[in-house]
């Protein structure tokens, strides 16, 4: 029998254990984080499939960072104006091609930080894409499952994997296959690295808040648009990023 119980307690698990296994790993990507924002920079999120969950919990949202930009597959349509059926295809996020797309496409800057969230790691577009950013200079922030990762063939003709690529590997703790529930006939439900991710992101903006605090600085974070305050707030701080971070789709 399937009981949710128990996924709430191996999810809790997870929430008590990982702050402490990946402190260094967490302080590490804060740097990079601190430093970009210091030259200027602003941080470039990549998530396809549901890792876009976890793209969206580092762009544009309320206790957030403002300096950040979330890059899409939909981008080859949103902004390079390309049939909205290609969205549709079932290989599309294996293709790497589409990563050179994604980033021509992009308002990125020299001093940008990428982060790129894949759970398996694998993927052509995110090999590709996260390929292309090392080649170009930029830091490179993994957040991805070591368990699953290790366990899988790579899908990009390099052989590499994302946390090949990686200047800091966030490990998501999701196992292989992601849900952690077993059923009777095979599989499983109770997904977790959208959840376990999500909090390695707040994690790492807590600590690059807290360092930026400490040097003095005012951090560039949203308040929630459903206050008061927050259109005014919000408005005059993306003014300095103007052209440099996309909101809405």
């Amino acid at each position: 029998m399937i009981d949710p119980r128990r996924y709430a307690e191996h999810v809790e698990g997870l929430v008590h254990t990982i702050p402490a296994d990946q402190a260094t790993s967490i302080r590490r990507a804060a740097a990079l984080v601190t430093t970009a924002l210091g030259r200027g920079g602003i941080i470039q999120a990549f998530g396809s499939g549901h890792s876009e969950a976890v793209a969206m919990e580092i762009v544009g949202r309320a206790g957030g960072l403002v300096p950040t930009n979330r890059l899409a597959l939909r981008d080859i349509v949103l902004y390079g104006g390309a049939d909205p059926k290609e969205l549709q295809r079932y290989d599309l996020e294996r293709d790497p091609a589409i990563a050179h797309r994604i980033l021509d496409l992009a308002p990125v800057e020299d001093h940008d930080l990428f982060v790129i969230i894949s759970s398996s790691g694998v993927n052509g577009v995110v090999i590709e894409l996260a390929t292309l950013v090392k080649e170009r200079g930029h830091d490179l922030i993994a957040i991805t499952s070591l368990q699953h990762s290790s366990a899988v063939s790579p899908k990009h003709p390099s052989g590499r994997k994302l946390c090949d690529l990686a200047d800091v590997v966030l490990d998501n703790r999701a196992p292989y296959g992601d849900a952690v529930l077993p059923l009777p006939g095979g599989g499983a439900v109770g997904a977790v690295s959208t959840i376990t991710s999500a909090l390695l992101v707040q994690l790492v903006i807590a600590e690059a808040v807290r360092e930026l605090l400490a040097a003095g600085q005012v951090p560039p974070v949203y308040l929630s648009a459903n206050v008061p305050e927050g259109d005014a707030h919000n408005l005059a701080i993306e003014a300095r990023y103007a052209g440099r971070i996309r909101r809405g789709a």
